[in-house]
């Protein structure tokens, strides 16, 4: 690998993959929807907890990096901390494996997740482009699983390529992402500050931001028959007076705009239908079960405030995908001009620009602008909730729905953008670990080949690009669990498979967008908590040993990952809406992971005839 890349580069590569302008999008309907109905109060402090979280982790990288520079990050890191100790050392070879074994749990899942919500995006995007094709309600699962399919092997190409075509394609997509992040957070903001209570506003129906009221009709399924209400076994219910009960949904005249309505709900003309109008009531509310219902903030003080101790946690562990992706600049080392100086530098100054500036910005911009007309609930059963604000904010600033859909969908390229800077970012940096591994044959010796012209390690690469294909597919399959969704819309090829006939099952299914995006984090914690470890060791007893920032700083980063893991053992059976599902189905995945790399680490030095606890000090 040649060293080509100064400070900039080495930040550009660190800042693609926390990617601001395309997690608010990704990530909010998780949030909004996970914990539900009270957590998605606590997402701004979650995100400020987690940001404290990854800064105690990104001291330890940091102070790593500037000790070992190299190719490899954490895995480079643990076997150098431990070498370097008189006793210590012995366990150097366990340590390595463990932390790389540990980071292809977050490095290889991370791409597949990062396929699977762009294949997400690209679901929400087709009805505006083929409205009669495609649902607004649903995503086609053929359309995700085939751009699963193009967009794995489109973003591995780059990568194969080579980190100086990778680094210039960062470089423009985080240019764009960040303005388009400010544009909107300060249209949020705006529009939240200039609609008061009882004031005009517009709402969503169909996909189509207005400010007017809409006559309800019954919704026709394929045989254009009335679709009717089924409760939680499947069965038809009624209303009070003992008539069918049918879904409701807006009006829609002969070419498809919203059907206005007068107070009573009679169909009318536009310019005498009822004005829809913001209303701030009811903040807080109950469900059936008597639980607390959060729908958006009464105030600018309530979108800062951490509401409950337990839904801050729930919030910051899901908000912990976020930021993450400052260390993966340190895989770069043999990459780096000067990585000594550089790469300590590139780590923080990524997390605070992207995280402590951009993304505690958005967040506060979004969670101020959710209201009456568009609550937490709504944006928990939409595969996009930020893009169906930028239409409404949209709408209201450019003066007409049309200009609305542009603006929205101007900002969803930028995402789209983002999304190659990011999922590129995690390819290159998971695909240096596996070949920082193979060189040492921890794994097979062909993934610590390079490609004999763009020295790319071009094995490893295109295994991951395999792998994230099939990680996609499982992210996007029951994205909707959890969330009560509308009977389906639409009837054809493209819904041929993979939507359940009773939108009711969705309540009662693991949410996959959310287990995944839990695997990819429970991996990174364990990378995080072990590199907070190795830091310790590192500087004990070595002459840069500074108290503060090579012993405390790393106790907080380990215990702070730590309970937040921990949290999810819990935390299902303690905090109300909060599924075991998902949590436990990631914490199966991670250790079956666990299981079958302590197999193999025993069964290859077997095979290798090389001891897994060393007795002779090696050279360093």
């Amino acid at each position: 690998m040649k060293p080509t890349l100064g400070l900039t580069g080495l930040t550009v590569n660190a800042m693609a993959l926390i990617a601001p302008g395309a997690f608010l999008w990704l990530t909010f309907e998780e949030q909004a929807l996970y914990g539900a109905p009270g957590a998605g109060c606590a997402m701004w402090f979650g995100m400020f907890l987690s940001l404290l979280l990854c800064y105690a982790t990104a001291v330890s990288y940091a102070e790593l990096s500037r000790l070992y520079p190299g190719a490899g990050s954490s895995y480079y890191y643990a076997e150098q901390a431990f070498l370097a100790k008189s006793k210590a050392f012995r366990f150097a070879r366990v340590v390595k494996f463990f932390t790389g074994w540990a980071s292809h749990l977050y490095y290889w899942v991370y791409p597949g997740l990062m396929v699977g919500v762009t294949a997400l995006l690209i679901g929400y995007l087709a009805p505006f482009f083929f409205p009669n094709t495609f649902s607004t309600t649903y995503n086609s699962p053929l359309l995700m699983y085939g751009f699963c399919v193009f967009f794995a092997l489109f973003v591995s190409y780059i990568a194969f390529r080579g980190v100086n075509g990778s680094t210039a394609v960062n470089l423009a997509v985080n240019v764009i992402q960040i303005t388009a992040l400010v544009v909107f957070a300060c249209i949020a903001i705006a529009y939240r500050t200039n609609h008061k209570q009882g004031d005009v506003a517009y709402h969503l129906s169909n996909g189509v931001a207005i400010n007017y009221q809409v006559a309800q009709t019954p919704q026709l399924d394929a045989n254009n028959k009335p679709v009717p209400v089924l409760d939680a076994k499947g069965n038809p219910t009624k209303n009070a007076d003992g008539t069918p009960a049918y879904v409701m949904v807006d009006a829609q005249d002969a070419d498809g705009n919203p059907t206005p309505a007068d107070a009573n709900g009679k169909v009318v003309t536009v310019d005498k239908a009822a004005p829809f109008t913001m209303d701030y009531t009811g903040a807080w509310s109950t469900d059936s079960n008597n639980n607390a219902v959060f729908n958006f903030h009464p105030t600018l003080k309530s979108v800062v405030a951490p509401h409950k101790f337990s839904y801050v946690f729930i919030q910051a562990c899901i908000a912990i995908l976020c930021l993450v992706g400052f260390e993966s600049v340190t895989s770069m080392g043999e990459e780096a001009k000067d990585p000594k100086r550089h790469l300590p530098w590139a780590i923080l100054l990524s997390l605070t620009i992207q995280g402590a500036i951009c993304y505690l910005f958005e967040y506060f911009a979004a969670n101020y602008l959710l209201n009456g007309a568009y609550n937490m609930t709504a944006a928990g059963a939409s595969s996009a909730p930020i893009g169906d604000l930028m239409l409404i904010t949209g709408t209201w600033l450019f003066g007409s729905a049309a200009a609305g859909k542009a603006f929205m969908l101007i900002q969803a390229l930028t995402v789209f953008l983002a999304l190659i800077g990011t999922t590129l970012a995690c390819l290159n940096t998971g695909a240096r670990v596996t070949y920082a591994m193979g060189r040492d044959q921890e794994v097979g010796a062909h993934f610590g080949l390079l490609h004999g012209k763009n020295l790319t390690p071009h094995k490893s690469i295109w295994t991951l690009a395999i792998l994230s294909i099939f990680i996609g597919m499982i992210t996007v399959t029951t994205y909707l669990g959890g969330s009560t969704p509308a009977a389906l819309d639409k009837h054809n090829i493209w819904y041929s498979f993979g939507i359940f006939s009773n939108p009711a099952t969705y309540t009662t299914i693991p949410n996959s967008l959310v287990f995944v995006t839990l695997i990819s984090n429970f991996g990174t914690f364990l990378l995080y908590m072990t590199t907070c470890i190795v830091a310790i060791v590192a500087f004990r007893e070595h002459h840069m040993f500074n108290g503060i920032k090579h012993f405390v700083i790393p106790i907080f980063g380990l215990l702070a990952n730590l309970v937040c893991m921990c949290f999810y053992l819990i935390g299902p059976f303690s905090v109300s809406g909060m599924s075991w599902h998902e949590p436990y189905i990631a914490l199966g995945v991670v250790a079956c992971w666990g299981i079958y790399g302590l197999i193999y680490f025993k069964s290859n030095s077997k095979a290798r005839g090389r001891s897994m606890i060393l007795e002779t000090k090696p050279a360093v």
